[in-house]
């Protein structure tokens, strides 16, 4: 063909498609304008008419942008004041692109057809602008899972149509607004029936008006929040409840006797507040399935008749509420009972469960009271009974599996459907169909399931089912759906991997994927009711790949239309052709890297760092890291200090992880790097934080560590976790350290030497064992060196060894040292150096062994638990001061503590070898809220070398 007349049919169709365009071009310069700040939108946002050419997300109506619905597209950029001028928008959805970040423009009030705002796991922040209230037609709004700041706007209470209201997991603050005779609030929302505002930091009481008769509220999720006062009795006119969480706040007083009146309630958690009075009655509560009020401080009494009256009931958590005297029998006879924690109370007698008639019971967990004798019945049901640090179990030479701790498997994955897997190319995965695709992924988040057997195959099944239903009856191309990996998190929400697979294809294109994204992020997706309410946060789909050319709607432009298109189709092929060379040449070059995971290894001759030799720990490329987590986002920076940041992550088993990345400045030589993890691949313990491994190409350092769910044992004793350490914790702690401490000294190969033992890189696991941290400072000991090190001075004040500090001769001492002042810490919960006074010098002046706790009752922490015997305690302190001894000769080897504190545990009635007692959430302190991370910022701390001048107090 003529280029010349090539040239003119582009121009001449063109304009044709101008003269036929079907958007509204004032709804076109603000799409225009989207594009100029959005990174990552999807390819088919190209041309000059949007409705007519099927921009991918984009919906139309008479030429009029009615529908934005771009979920898991990797968008980037701000939330731009043009998107606010589409004035016949109705759905806006652009959930789970967690690149999306900045404010919300005030001017989200024009959009006043709007239906639904959904911005579900993005990283928006800021305040919500208070023109929200202006979207009379809102049905609704779901800005959960962002970084929203300040109070709630009282003018959603303008909202009179609104259905959802998702703002949970935000920093919002401030009191929970309600109307006045100027101003609205959420108590005018009578048509709502979702309150979802749990995970925030909302403070101040719960307002009385808030409820009232007129509501149809059928969820009330208020959980980890800053909460005081009492539960309002007006809860109790809300007829149509079904699920309340008020749990993780500082709520006290009685609970309303009248809550039983709420006859529909299947889940009620009430637990860690200070809620006291007598235990509620609720009787009546016929439909309740789901009961959690522990860790209050209700009056003590036997347990209560009414319980076996329950006849729905799944689960009864009631740990630390006072219970007493013996369990009656015949309440494990509840047809459905499938969990029962009642540790940490004064139950006692003979333990007798009668017969159990659920084929669902799996646990029943006694920890911690004074139950004297149990004999299982021959022929009884196996369940998992724990009677831990009962007398039961104190007896010499009991063995009996009852006495140690154990818990029911949950592992779940959804199996082939008939058919052998087969194996599948990079990132592609084998379906449940055994076909090999790239699967959508995410995560399915149950704030309130009504079970808690997550072993129970059947319920999952059930839920791959209406998963299916709802993508077919929306006319999705869902091949099938994989579940797995099903675990409680530490709010006692359900979590759940979820895999879709595309159908008849390997790949799905951007507007399924946004489809999909919108029945999971607008709730048209219900799960079964046991389930109850949900949230969903997809990972970005990176596997989209070129569609055929689409069809052009305008049917009126004949022949040079199709000339035309003929043209760029050529094009788009040899486009095509061409990425696909690419990504084959890159596919190879990835192969190679898996094949050497080495390939990148940024050594040299000179250095002299070769290859690591790793025991246990592996290489992780930097690809592999920025996937998991999600292109180190922003929601997943979980800590900083001198050394650079730390960022969680996931791997696709589902195993957290936590990964330590240099800044440039702190970066070693290869030489050095390679000495550090090839000593940490060398320390395994269970009381030393694992090294997985480490990533060391692109320029970058980083060491991958297991993640440790409950934060540092500072956070724990200053209050800011949420977990309460009573005295008997407290020994267990100190051990678990002790021992990690010990095999650093004793048993490592080589031995090494921590350098900054502190209460901040002690980090509690899931069941509060305690686990050695950062080996930034670590020092390891050669058989040359043994006896001392001389270096330059490195630690955190307060807890560095004097001796060391003037000779700068390191040895073990050293260590131990440090550890005995966390040991004061432990016991007084005060910062080593707080207001100009030194801890040890505090306890040794105060000390006086001839009175009752040393005279140590003004220094000892309050909530040690000072009303009840603190056996030991004198030899605690004992111990304490003997490790902080002025010189290294005088205090005792790390072997030597822990035999120690050993004896201490024994002399305290406990066994010294058995497992944590309880999860971390029986040690919950009312009115914390949620435990705080273990690599928050406040948390991660990271020491380097200093002169004395720059040494900072802890």
């Amino acid at each position: 063909m003529n280029p010349k007349y090539l040239v003119f049919l582009l121009a001449a169709s063109l304009q044709i498609c101008s003269i036929a365009a079907l958007t509204n071009s004032d709804d076109l310069t603000k799409l225009k304008a989207l594009m100029d700040i959005w990174e990552n939108l999807p390819p088919s946002w190209e041309g000059t008419d949007p409705c007519g050419d099927q921009w991918d997300g984009i919906k139309c109506i008479n030429s009029r942008v009615t529908s934005i619905t771009l979920s898991s597209m990797g968008l980037k950029g701000q939330m731009s004041g043009d998107i606010t001028n589409l004035p016949e928008l109705q759905i806006l959805d652009l959930s789970y692109n967690k690149d999306l970040r900045g404010p919300l423009p005030a001017s989200i009030g024009n959009l006043k057809k709007l239906k639904y705002l959904i911005l579900v796991g993005c990283s928006f922040s800021g305040p919500i602008p208070n023109s929200v209230g202006s979207l009379q037609q809102l049905v609704y709004l779901s800005l959960n899972s962002n970084a929203f700041t300040g109070p709630i706007p009282p003018s959603i209470g303008n909202l009179s149509e609104l259905y959802w209201l998702d703002l949970a997991d935000n920093k919002l603050d401030g009191n929970i607004p309600v109307s006045t005779d100027t101003t609205p609030g959420l108590d005018m929302l009578v048509k709502t029936k979702h309150f979802h505002l749990g995970k925030n930091q909302l403070s101040g009481e719960i307002p009385s008006k808030l409820f009232s008769s007129d509501m149809t509220l059928i969820h009330v999720l208020f959980d980890s929040n800053k909460l005081t006062g009492s539960i309002p009795s007006t809860l109790a006119l809300v007829q149509t409840l079904e699920v309340i969480r008020f749990d993780r706040n500082s709520l006290i007083g009685p609970v309303p006797s009248n809550l039983n009146v709420l006859t529909n309630v299947s889940e009620l958690f009430l637990s860690n507040n200070g809620l006291t009075g007598p235990l509620p009655n609720l009787t009546g509560m016929s439909f309740l399935n789901y009961l959690d009020i522990s860790n209050n401080s209700f009056d003590a009494s036997d347990f209560p008749r009414w319980i076996s009256t329950l006849q729905s009931l799944t689960t009864l958590m009631m740990e630390g509420t006072q219970l007493q005297g013996q369990i009656p029998p015949s309440f494990f006879s509840l047809a459905n009972l499938q969990t029962v924690v009642l540790s940490n109370n004064r139950l006692n007698g003979t333990l007798d469960i009668g017969t159990i008639n659920s084929d669902q019971l799996q646990l029943i967990d006694l920890q911690t009271n004074s139950i004297s004798d149990y004999t299982p019945k021959p022929g009884q049901k196996q369940v998992d009974i724990i009677l831990v640090n009962n007398p039961v179990c104190q007896e010499t030479g009991v063995i009996a599996s009852y006495c140690t701790v154990s818990r029911p498997n949950s592992s779940y994955v959804t199996l082939p459907n008939n058919c052998v897997p087969i194996p599948c190319r990079s990132n592609q995965i084998s379906s449940p169909n055994c076909n090999c695709a790239y699967a959508y992924t995410g995560l399915l988040v149950f704030r309130a399931p009504s079970f808690s057997d997550l072993g129970n195959i059947t319920i999952y099944i059930s839920l791959q089912r209406s998963l299916m239903d709802s993508f077919r009856s929306n006319q999705l191309p869902v091949d099938s759906v994989s579940l797995s990996n099903p675990r409680k998190d530490l709010s006692e929400y359900l979590d759940l991997n979820l895999q879709v697979f595309p159908f008849d294809r390997d790949y799905f294109n951007q507007t399924i994927i946004s489809q999909i994204g919108f029945v999971l992020s607008n709730q048209t997706f219900k799960p079964p009711k046991f389930f109850g309410p949900y949230y969903f946060i997809g990972d970005v789909y990176h596997y989209f790949a070129g569609e055929a050319t689409r069809s052009n709607n305008s049917s009126n432009t004949g022949i040079i239309i199709g000339a035309v298109a003929g043209g760029s189709a050529l094009l788009l092929l040899l486009v095509l052709a061409g990425l696909y060379a690419y990504r084959q040449k890159k596919r190879a070059e990835r192969a190679t890297e898996w094949n050497n995971p080495f390939a990148h290894w940024d050594s040299t001759k000179s250095s002299g760092a070769g290859f690591p030799q790793l025991k246990g720990a592996r290489f992780f490329s930097f690809e592999e890291l920025k996937k998991y987590t999600n292109n180190f986002s922003e929601a997943n920076d979980i800590g900083s200090g001198g050394y650079g940041k730390v960022y969680r992550g996931v791997l696709p088993n589902g195993q957290l992880i936590a990964i330590k990345r240099a800044q440039q400045e702190s970066l070693q030589g290869a030489l050095e790097f390679k000495t550090e993890i090839e000593l940490l691949s060398r320390v395994h313990h269970k009381n030393v934080v694992s090294l997985l491994g480490f990533c060391f190409e692109r320029g970058e350092q980083m060491l991958i560590y297991e993640f440790v769910p409950n934060g540092s044992l500072n956070e724990s004793l200053s209050g800011k976790s949420g977990i309460r350490l009573d005295w008997v914790r407290r020994l267990k702690i100190a051990l678990g350290a002790a021992r990690g401490l010990a095999y650093l000294h004793e048993l490592a190969n080589p031995p090494i030497i921590h350098r900054d033992i502190k209460t901040t890189n002690i980090l509690l696991d899931e069941r509060l064992n305690a686990k050695v941290a950062d080996f930034g400072l670590s020092k390891p000991m050669s058989d040359t060196e043994k006896g001392h090190i001389t270096t330059q001075v490195k630690g955190t004040m307060g807890y560095l060894d004097p001796e060391y500090y003037m000779t700068q001769q390191l040895t073990e001492k050293s260590d131990v040292y440090s550890f005995g002042v966390v040991m004061l810490e432990l016991l007084t919960a005060r910062k080593p150096i707080e207001r100009g006074k030194y801890i040890v010098r505090e306890v040794r002046m105060a000390m006086d062994r001839t009175k009752d706790l040393y005279n140590l009752h003004e220094l000892l922490d309050p909530s040690i638990g000072l009303q009840t015997t603190l056996k030991g305690l004198d030899k605690f302190v004992d111990l304490a001061m003997e490790c902080v001894k002025e010189s290294g000769a005088d205090r005792p080897i790390m072997g030597d503590v822990v035999k120690e504190i050993e004896n201490i545990l024994q002399l305290a009635g406990l066994n010294p070898n058995a497992e944590s007692a309880s999860t971390s959430a029986s040690y919950e302190e009312a009115g914390k809220g949620s435990p705080r991370h273990p690599y928050s910022k406040d948390a991660f701390d990271y020491s380097g070398a200093f002169p004395p001048s720059k040494l900072e107090p802890q």
